[in-house]
Formats: C-alpha cells, sequence, structure tokens
C-alpha cells in the first residue's frame, strides 16, 4: 500500500514536470513525425540562405570554388533517422542571364542539366552518395517539399548509385504547374556501337519525346545542336629522356662529348651543357566548338560526323603540364636551383675546418659526423675530365670586364665566361657537391694553376688585357693578377724577346723611320686626345719599337741626305710614340715627343686596401701618397727624358702635368712664331725642394724597355699562388656561391624563349633579389653562428627555383610555338599569373591545391600551326588501330566529345494555375541532354519538363 502511495506520488510530479516543459516549449503538431522535422530544418536552412543573398554570403564565409572566380557554396549539416546529412548550396555573383553553354568554369552538374544555382543534398559516408533508390527519393522529396514551401525556384540534386558512376536524380518546381526533372548515369564499360556516332545519339535523344511507332525520316523535330570536342597530341617523350643522376650529370661519364642517341628538347637551351631538364609541357589539349545549331534529321548528324575540325566555329588551346610543374615538387627538381641548395649546405659546413686539406682527410682525422655523411666524391678519372675541360687550350675569352648585364655585375661573383666562374658551375655537378668533394677539385685545381705559371702558359680562360675589374670576386681578381703576370713574365724571358724578334724582323725599316725627328716620318699625336699616359701595359711590340736608337737609312739619296741632316738630339731619341701636336720644347725649340710609358702597377681589392690602411697610419696623406707614386714618375720622367734629350723640367710639367703649367698667353703655345711662349710653374711646382723637381734631377733618361718594370711579375705571381694555396675554406665557399648564384642566373639568361616580358621582368628582379642576399657573403661578415644568412640563402635558392621553373617553361612554349608567337605569350601569360601566388612557398608544407585550367582562343590565321602539332601517329606508338569516332583531327579522334541536345516547345495558358496574356506565348526548354565520352566511356544526363 505505501508503495502504491509512493508510485502515485511519483506519477503526480513526472505529470507537473511534463506541464512546465509543455509550458515553456511550445510543440507543432503539424511537424510532430521526425521526416515532418527534417523537412522543417531544410526549409529553415534555404529560407535563411535566401534572406542573405548571395553577397551576404559571401561576406559571412562562403567558399570559393577552385574551378571559378565568382562560384561559391555554403553548406549546413543536418540529421534525420540517426543519420547525418549535407546540403550545400552553389551560386554564382555578378552573373546576369543563362550561363553559355560551354564554359571551362562550371560546376559538373551546372553542365549536365544548365543551370545557374541550386541545391545538393548527400548523406555524411565514406562513399557520399544514396545507394538505395527509396532512400534517395524520400530524401528528394523532402528538399522539394522544403523548396515549395519557401516558394524557392532552385533546383536539387541527390547523389546516387556507385560514385564512380556520377549519377545524380534532381528535381526543380518552375513556378507552375510545371516541374523539371534531372537524371544522370554513365556507361563505365564498351560503349554499344550505335552510340559512338553522332546519328545515334541523335535517335536517343529523340527517343525520349517522340512515339515509338512514329517513322524518324517522316516527322522532323527542331532540335538545337552543339557540341565541343577536345584532342590531345602525343606526349612529348623527352626522347625517352628519364633524368640525370647528379653525381654523373657534368661530371660523369658524359664529360667527355658522348651524348645518348636522338637530340633532347632542350638540346639548343642555355642550361644544356650542365644538365637536361624534363620538359615541363607534355603535349597541348584542343577544344573544337560547334556552336549550337538547328538539326531536323538523323542524316544530318551522319554528315556532321564527316566535317573536319577545322570547320567548328571555335579552336581554344591549353597546354598539358608535367607533374612537377604544378605540383609542390621540392626536392625532386634537378637543375641549377637544387646544386645551389647543396653549395649553401657546403658554406654552412666550411668553418668546421681550417685548411681545404683537411676535408680531403676527414675519415681518418675527424670526428664529425656532418662531415662523414657527406664523403661521396668522383672517382680521379672523373676529376681529370673536370680539370681538362676547365683548362681547355684553345678557349677564347671575350672581354667580359666592360659587358654582361648591369645588373648581373651588381653581385660580386666572377663573370660566367671566366676561369672561376666555371670552377664554381663544374663543382655544382661535381660528386654531390658536398664539401669534401669541392675540396679535391680545389686542390687539384690550384696545382694546375701553379703548373701554368711555373710553365709560364697563358691561362685559360683569362684576359690578360692589363686591367682588374674590382667588380669581382678576389679569387678573379687574382687570377686576372696572375694572367698578367704570366704575360709579363714571357715578355721579359730571353726566349720570348728572340721570338719577337725574328717575327718583326721584316717590319724593321718602317719602325726604325717612325722614330727619328723628321715630321714625315713620325706620327703626330692631338694633344685632345693623348694625355701623356698611356692606360695600358705597353705590348711586346711597343717595347721593341722604342728602344731603336739609329734610324735604318736605305739605299736611297734622299733617305741619305735626312738622315746627314739630323740633329744630335735626333739621333739619340729613345722611346718615342710620336710628336706632340702644337707642342715644343722650350729650350731648344723643337718638337715635343711623347713617349711610351709604363702603366701604373695594377692592383687587387685586398692590395687596395693594404695602401689605404697605410695612408691613414701615416697622417700626412699627401706625401706618403707622391712617396707611393715617386717610382711610376720617376718612370715617366726617364722615359720622357728619352724620348726628349733637349727637354728641361717645365718641358715636363707641360706634358704630364697641365694644371701645374700658368699660361699668361693662351694663344701664344699654339703659335710657333710667338716663341717661347710665355708662361710659368705652378706655386706648388715653384716651391723650393719641390719632390718633383728633385726626382727630375736626379733621374737618367731610359725609355721603358730598359728601364725596371713597376710591377714585378715573378714576386706577384707567388703572392696569388700562396693565396690560393692557404684560403680558408669558408672564404672559398663564400665566393663560390656568390660566383654560383650569378653564373647560373646569367646562364639561365641567355635562354631564348621570344618576346615574354613577364619572364624578362622576373630575370631583372632575380637579379635585384639576389644582390643585397648576396652581400654579407661579399663583405665578409659571415661566422659560424650566422644561421640567419643560410637561411636566407636558402629562401634565395627557392626563389631561383621558381624562377628557374619558369623560365624552362617560357622556352619550351617559345620553342613548340616558334610560328604562333602570339599563342606562347597568352599562354605563359596565363600561367604566369596562375604561378605567381606559389612564389615563396617552397619552404611551407602548404601550397595552392588548384589546377591550371585556362585556355585561349586560336585565330584562324594560327590554326595551320596548331593543327600541324598533331602529327599523325606512327607504328611504334600506342595508338588505336580502328578508329570508332569521326571529326578526326589529322589521323587523331577526339579524346572526349561533349554534345548537348535540346528541345523547346511553345506552353499554352491552360497549362498555369494563374494563366495570364504576357507569359501564355512563352518557350521552355522541355527537353535537354548532356551527352560526354568516348567509345569506351558514356555519360548521358536527361532534364525533362512535366505537368504535374
Amino acid at each position: 500500500m505505501a508503495s502504491s502511495n509512493s508510485s502515485r506520488v511519483e506519477s503526480d510530479a513526472d505529470d507537473d514536470l511534463i506541464d512546465e516543459v509543455a509550458l515553456e516549449h511550445f510543440d507543432d503538431f503539424t511537424i510532430a513525425s521526425s521526416w515532418e522535422r527534417f523537412i522543417s530544418d531544410i526549409e529553415a536552412i534555404c529560407r535563411l540562405w535566401m534572406a542573405d543573398g548571395p553577397k551576404n554570403l559571401v561576406e559571412k564565409g562562403a567558399v570559393l570554388l577552385e574551378y571559378s572566380k565568382n562560384s561559391y557554396k555554403v553548406k549546413s549539416e543536418m540529421k534525420h533517422a540517426l543519420k547525418n546529412y549535407c546540403m550545400e548550396y552553389y551560386f554564382e555573383i555578378n552573373s546576369d542571364g543563362k550561363p553559355a553553354e560551354w564554359n571551362s568554369t562550371f560546376h559538373d552538374l551546372q553542365l549536365c542539366f544548365g543551370v545557374k544555382e541550386f541545391l545538393v543534398i548527400t548523406p555524411q559516408s565514406a562513399s557520399g552518395v544514396v545507394l538505395d533508390a527509396p532512400e534517395a527519393s524520400k530524401l528528394l522529396s523532402a528538399v522539394a517539399i522544403a523548396l515549395s514551401n519557401c516558394s524557392s525556384l532552385w533546383p536539387a540534386f541527390v547523389p546516387v548509385h556507385d560514385p564512380s558512376r556520377k549519377a545524380y536524380i534532381g528535381i526543380q518546381n518552375m513556378g507552375t504547374v510545371f516541374t523539371r526533372r534531372f537524371e544522370a548515369d554513365r556507361f563505365g564499360s564498351q560503349v554499344p556501337v550505335k552510340l559512338m556516332h553522332l546519328e545515334g545519339l541523335y535517335e536517343l535523344f529523340f527517343s525520349k519525346f517522340a512515339y515509338s511507332t512514329l517513322d524518324l525520316s517522316t516527322h522532323l523535330f527542331k532540335v538545337q545542336f552543339a557540341m565541343r570536342l577536345t584532342y590531345r597530341t602525343l606526349p612529348y617523350d623527352d626522347n625517352n629522356f628519364e633524368g640525370i643522376d647528379p653525381q654523373n650529370a657534368k661530371s660523369g661519364e658524359n664529360l667527355a662529348g658522348e651524348t645518348s642517341s636522338g637530340t633532347l628538347w632542350d638540346n639548343d637551351c642555355s642550361w644544356s651543357e650542365w644538365y637536361s631538364a624534363e620538359d615541363p609541357v607534355k603535349g597541348f589539349e584542343l577544344i573544337s566548338i560547334w556552336s549550337e545549331k538547328m538539326v531536323e534529321s538523323s542524316m544530318e548528324m551522319a554528315e556532321l560526323e564527316n566535317d573536319s575540325p577545322h570547320e567548328a566555329e571555335k579552336w581554344l588551346i591549353s597546354p598539358s603540364f608535367a607533374p612537377n610543374v604544378l605540383e609542390d615538387s621540392k626536392g625532386n627538381q634537378f637543375g641549377f636551383a637544387s646544386q645551389l641548395h647543396l653549395l649553401v649546405d657546403a658554406l654552412e659546413m666550411s668553418f668546421e675546418a681550417q685548411f681545404m686539406e683537411d676535408f680531403v682527410s676527414v675519415v681518418e682525422n675527424s670526428g664529425s659526423e656532418n662531415l662523414k655523411s657527406s664523403l661521396v666524391i668522383p672517382p680521379p678519372t672523373v676529376r681529370d675530365r673536370v680539370l681538362k675541360e676547365l683548362f681547355q687550350e684553345g678557349v677564347h675569352v671575350t672581354d667580359y670586364i666592360h659587358g654582361g648585364d648591369k645588373t648581373s655585375r651588381a653581385i660580386k661573383g666572377a663573370p660566367l665566361e671566366s676561369l672561376f666562374a666555371q670552377f664554381c658551375l663544374h663543382s655544382l655537378w661535381f660528386g654531390s657537391c658536398n664539401i669534401r668533394a669541392i675540396s679535391v677539385l680545389w686542390i687539384e685545381f690550384v696545382r694546375e694553376i701553379r703548373w701554368y705559371w711555373e710553365e709560364s702558359q697563358t691561362l685559360p680562360r683569362m684576359s690578360a688585357n692589363g686591367s682588374i675589374d674590382l667588380s669581382t670576386c678576389l679569387i678573379n681578381q687574382k687570377l686576372q693578377m696572375l694572367a698578367v703576370c704570366i704575360e709579363k713574365k714571357c715578355e721579359l724571358s730571353e726566349d720570348y724577346q728572340d721570338c719577337i724578334g725574328s717575327e718583326d724582323q721584316g717590319d724593321s725599316l718602317s719602325e726604325e723611320e717612325s722614330v727619328v725627328g723628321d715630321d714625315s716620318f713620325i706620327t703626330q699625336i692631338d694633344t685632345e686626345d693623348f694625355s701623356g699616359k698611356v692606360d695600358r701595359f705597353p705590348t711586346a711590340g711597343d717595347l721593341h719599337h722604342s728602344s731603336k736608337t739609329i734610324p735604318m737609312v736605305t739605299g736611297k739619296p734622299e733617305d741619305m741626305n735626312l738622315f746627314i741632316n739630323k740633329k744630335p738630339s735626333e739621333c739619340t731619341r729613345r722611346g718615342s710614340a710620336g710628336i706632340v701636336k702644337s707642342m715644343m720644347l722650350l729650350e731648344s725649340n723643337e718638337r715635343m715627343h711623347a713617349p711610351f710609358t709604363q702603366e701604373a702597377p695594377i692592383m687587387t681589392e685586398d692590395m687596395h686596401e693594404e695602401r689605404l690602411q697605410a695612408v691613414e697610419a701615416f697622417g700626412d696623406s699627401f706625401n706618403f701618397s707622391a712617396q707611393l707614386e715617386r717610382d711610376i714618375l720617376t718612370s715617366d720622367m726617364s722615359a720622357f727624358k728619352a724620348a726628349n734629350p733637349d727637354a728641361i723640367f717645365e718641358d715636363f710639367i707641360r706634358w704630364h702635368s697641365p694644371g701645374d703649367w700658368v699660361e699668361d698667353d693662351l694663344e701664344a703655345e699654339k703659335s710657333e712664331d710667338n716663341w717661347p711662349p710665355r708662361g710659368r710653374l705652378s706655386k706648388r711646382m715653384s716651391e723650393s725642394g719641390n719632390l718633383w723637381r728633385n726626382i727630375w734631377n736626379s733621374t737618367p733618361a731610359l725609355p721603358v724597355s730598359e728601364q725596371k718594370p713597376l710591377l714585378d711579375p715573378n714576386r706577384e705571381g707567388e703572392k696569388v699562388l700562396h693565396y690560393l694555396e692557404t684560403l680558408k675554406p669558408h672564404q672559398l665557399l663564400e665566393q663560390m656561391v656568390c660566383s654560383s648564384f650569378r653564373a647560373a642566373a646569367d646562364t639561365l639568361n641567355r635562354t631564348s624563349y621570344g618576346e615574354l616580358k613577364e619572364m624578362a621582368t622576373k630575370m631583372q628582379q632575380l637579379y635585384l633579389t639576389m644582390a643585397p642576399a648576396l652581400k654579407p657573403l661579399q663583405v665578409n661578415h659571415l661566422s659560424a653562428e650566422d644561421s640567419e644568412t643560410i637561411e636566407d640563402l636558402r629562401r634565395l635558392c627557392v626563389v631561383f627555383e621558381h624562377i628557374e621553373n619558369l623560365l624552362t617553361l617560357a622556352a619550351s612554349l617559345h620553342r613548340k610555338l616558334l610560328q604562333a608567337p602570339r599563342l606562347s605569350r597568352e599562354l605563359f601569360s596565363d600561367f604566369y599569373n596562375f604561378y605567381i601566388p606559389r612564389m615563396g612557398k617552397g619552404l611551407i608544407e602548404e601550397s595552392v591545391k588548384k589546377e591550371f585550367d585556362k585556355k585561349q582562343v586560336v585565330r584562324n590565321d594560327e590554326r595551320e600551326v596548331v593543327s600541324d602539332m598533331f602529327v599523325p601517329p606512327n607504328a611504334n606508338q600506342s595508338w588505336r588501330k580502328v578508329l570508332s569516332m569521326g571529326n578526326l583531327l589529322n589521323g587523331h579522334e577526339p579524346i572526349l566529345r561533349e554534345i548537348i541536345f535540346k528541345l523547346h516547345n511553345r506552353v499554352n495558358g491552360n497549362h498555369y494555375a494563374a494563366p495570364g496574356a504576357s507569359v501564355s506565348q512563352q518557350e521552355i526548354e522541355s527537353y535537354r541532354m548532356y551527352i560526354c565520352g568516348t567509345s569506351n566511356d558514356l555519360r548521358v544526363a536527361l532534364s525533362v519538363v512535366s505537368c504535374d
């Protein structure tokens, strides 16, 4: 009894709780079932999306579709009967009217059914499709009821069957008694022969609206037809080129000149000397479009199948790229950038030893695990081949000092054609470009240079023009100095002089006569073009010419009389380069002769720095500078005295330093009648104890051929060799990195890619990016702890890789579309704009997941060029023996055929619930069929309007 009372009390408490809940939450008994609640949820979501509108949905976070610039989607999740569903709304912004039939930015359902905005509802399962047919119909009915309740005209679709079939069913309320139903499915096996041809496809569409008993030949229906055919060129196989092993690339077995059979696609590209790149353009896809036309019989379709693609109204072309072009391929590509990455790693390791020899013996003497992990070096035969190519005899180097790109010269490296730049490029491909392999090659490189020095052989790939380019790296300056020293060493040797004497014996007559004082035998030198000092080293011919003291006289009487009438000073004149026009000696009233002079000693960058440090240490910069220039001044005075035996100090000043001669009458010097000219030395030169006058008084008269050279080639040459042999590893690697980046960029910059302005701009930007990034290496500020600079260099390698990829693509497009430059420019411009967002993402895992789908219209005058790219297949290529489809292009059948059939009917007013005169004569698209596929694959999408 007590238990019964207790139960009654609990029951009353539960009833009270239910009453409270009922008061707080009102239940609409019209949607009491789960099915009705599911419809209500769909309706609420649709009303919310309709109220927001496209623009507000975008602002609230709608997702932009990858294939389009103005197509978005939003989604919402819901639950029904223990199953989760996802509903997506696809819409466009800034799009008025019906979409075009063929648009590369269409969603698959837009292309199949010709809709603009639509809903897709899918179960959240592994397959993402509804496998049960009743469930699919029930789900579609729920969406249709919800859309009808909120007066929406959006079509709705539900995926069905197996995902590979891409099958859908759908429905759309047209706002009248009409309803449009959708259905799409796909054949994944062999297609019936009848459906391989346009005539059979036309009859398939015709069967959807005509009675089966009708005679198709007598009943004509005006069917609208449009077609798009896609062709693909045979893939470019790079001549079966699979790639090059980095360890056997430039330094491997191919150094002796052996090449594989055939010609690689990039055989004439600038980088082909070092590696062969995979062709980024594997082929082209051509789309030919037949615009919408009216077809009345199957016979017309049969005739259309025989038409050539040249009869299509529109052609579109798009390149097919290699996978590594569009995917994140960091570490997989093989080119300059990949090797520069390895060189930067070697730079980072170069601080672990004091001398290059330490890296060679790293196995025995070092316990560093980092060094042991990079011990691979090529065999001696490979090393010898590299050295043989580096020091190849007969290689003539152009004057690169004043040439080259201005932006390239901003990078303090070695010029591309120079010996050190070629060493750096060879090092990139020597072994795995590790520090030990570089050390081995460098030691042998320096030994080879010493051999050239000791044997007085001309240094290959170096121009001994008597000057040093201080804008290059220090190693290149040292090699320039060594080349000059070798040349000077040869000139001073006895054997070289004998050789020169025998070669010039036949020309001695004219040379003898040109040094005497007679005006008819001596070249006049304009003072405006001759400043006194020759800005070069005197050549062997100059020295030979200036050393003559007695003129050779021919047997002619007039020549003998000229010789007898010469003054003693003219007979003893030596080392004259010619008469200085309008200048005469003050005391002897004879013509002034300009002498051959020695050029100031050339100096490398470190020698200039030592000199400046000495000037700062001495304090009195003027007197110390004068002391440093004493040897040069003494040489010039000796040469001037030898060329002008009767000259005085004032004559030398008038020739060598005109600013220190003050003219009282400016016209007096130009007139021979008013002599001597009225002038005087400047205050500086007139001072008592003047250094210049003291040197003049103590200087003997000697031509340059008898003077001690200002540059001691033996001493300076040995200093250069000492520098190269004792160079610290990190100092070598710093200069190698700068020179390698510059040389690699200069090599790529020589590639021919047509008039692609974007590529030219990117190359200039690359130089501007490299210059500041490499600056810390140029001023020797790098240390073992400077990890930030190393990371900057690695990022620079990533930038270089992107530019290298773009350049490879530009070169490939240019070669394939050489006769259609406009297409090449437009296609590259499209890819350039597509690729730019990927720039700089090489060190980050995320990448832009987007396919390149840009296409360019082919003009009528370009169609022949594009058509020629579709080379008829030969017997060795994989090709279908029996063609199943028509519309062939040079023997190529379409890889994809897309057709749209449409039939329009005029609707009557009694079809509408509320008929009106304005709409009673409207035409609607009652039947539409989209067909896509080939002989092995066929997809059909049908939409039908019915009156419910």
